[in-house]
């Protein structure tokens, strides 16, 4: 399974990636935010993202609803990582039709049951 990790920070997508290792996945594409992750998406087979809601260029919610609005990723899982917590930014993020929403910081364990959760309603 290849996933797309999308952050701004370098830092941030090494923390993912080292989680994504640790729990199994290691067929990894970074992108540093929303439009080189658009880019990515249409070069690569990408089977799961995950992605930072603030990022400059493109938002994670702008880079989730032009995903969405392509028919051939409306079952694309995607993972919010962020740390906008409120209940108005989860709201408008499933909205958006994101799969699930993790808020920073996270541990490995909190990563890997969102992944899980994602993969039983998606596959």
């Amino acid at each position: 399974m290849k996933f797309l990790v999308v952050d701004d920070s370098q830092t941030m997508r090494r923390i993912v990636n080292n989680a994504l290792k640790g729990i199994g996945y290691d067929d990894i594409v970074e992108a540093e935010d929303g439009k080189d992750a658009l880019t990515k998406l249409y070069v690569d087979k990408i089977d799961f993202v995950i992605t930072d809601w603030n990022m400059p260029n493109m938002s994670g919610l702008e880079f989730t609803k032009a995903v969405r609005s392509d028919d051939q990723f409306l079952n694309l899982p995607i993972l919010m990582v962020t740390t906008r917590g409120m209940k108005e930014d989860v709201m408008e993020a499933l909205q958006a039709r994101v799969n699930n929403y993790v808020v920073k910081p996270f541990t490995p364990q909190v990563l890997k049951e969102k992944i899980d959760q994602i993969l039983k309603t998606t596959l």
